[in-house]
């Protein structure tokens, strides 16, 4: 009989490379995850695994136990959703308050605009619920989501894609469209900026209005450069963030030009005048989980409440 554990480790050092590494990620030590592996070698029959330096490489026959591994992670998974579930309809009501936790990853324009409204309902609704939050890169979390097991984690990522440049879709996982957050060119106040009132009037680059810019090869910047590109000029980036509230202050105040969702005011004025760009293109926000846990009764709670707070704010 092979220990469930134990095929999970194996899948653990397949998606980490190395031994060393797989520790780390489950707060093992090194010496611990070798001496499972070689138990289950020998409740396999057979070797699986090879050294070529400090990596360490399957055998065939380790590559079919961390394919087992996938689908027995996965039946366990609909197993918990299928027994939470069950519990709820035992209790009388499948609105009664949930309990258990929930660990969930949020880039930062989507956690200012819906995480403080959906948390005050989820204490409200179902107090006895733990929602843990980390800010995150949406592109890794969602990776994190899909690949890691005994450590994973989150169990729900909410993630974005700009026109024209989709999200990875991985395999396992199933999306919740949130909001199609509307885009919009942002200029300082008319009297920082008093001759320039549309995406137009940068063509000539005669205000000599810098911008902001996310990082290169981010999904918004390509985005920010192509709508340039395609009005005949390119952009001058002077300033880099990743930080969106950063590049509003920075228009806000008159040092720059951005392309930017509306997310990242919702609630609050800004002093930023907000264009529509042509054909008025929106990025689309949505949350991640695995299919295979996406019954789970405490996921689905977050993620309707992440939902019920994502109404397009006005401009």
């Amino acid at each position: 009989m092979l220990d469930v554990r134990r095929l999970l480790l194996l899948r653990e050092v397949a998606t980490r490379g190395t031994l060393a590494a797989a520790a780390e990620s489950l707060s093992y030590s090194p010496s611990h995850v070798s001496q499972q592996l070689a138990l289950l070698a020998k409740e396999a029959g057979a070797p699986l695994l090879r050294r070529t330096g400090r990596r360490v490489v399957l055998t065939a026959e380790a590559e079919e136990l961390v394919a087992a591994a996938g689908e027995v992670l996965e039946v366990l998974e609909r197993a918990r959703a299928r027994v939470a579930v069950t519990a709820r309809e035992r209790a009388g009501s499948s609105s009664a308050p949930v309990t258990g936790r929930v660990r969930l990853a949020v880039f930062q324009s989507a956690a200012l605009a819906l995480l403080p409204g959906a948390l005050r309902a989820l204490a409200t609704a179902h107090p006895a619920l733990r929602v843990e939050v980390v800010q995150a890169e949406p592109g890794a979390a969602l990776e994190e989501l899909a690949l890691r097991d005994l450590a994973r984690d989150f169990d729900v990522v909410v993630a974005e894609e700009y026109p024209a440049h989709s999200a990875p879709h991985l395999p396992g996982l199933v999306r919740t469209e949130l909001v199609r957050d509307a885009l919009r060119l942002a200029l300082p106040p008319e009297h920082l900026a008093p001759d320039v009132h549309a995406l137009t009037d940068l063509v000539t680059g005669a205000p000599g209005l810098p911008w902001v810019a996310e990082p290169e090869g981010t999904a918004s910047r390509h985005f920010a450069e192509q709508t340039c590109r395609t009005r005949g000029f390119e952009p001058d980036v002077r300033f880099t963030s990743a930080d969106l509230q950063t590049h509003l202050r920075l228009v806000e105040t008159g040092c720059a030009v951005a392309l930017l969702p509306d997310l990242v005011h919702a609630g609050r004025e800004t002093a930023a005048r907000l264009v529509e760009l042509p054909g008025s293109p929106r990025r689309t926000v949505f949350a991640a989980q695995r299919a295979a846990a996406s019954g789970q009764p405490a996921l689905a709670v977050v993620v309707d409440a992440l939902k019920a707070q994502a109404a397009p704010p006005s401009p």
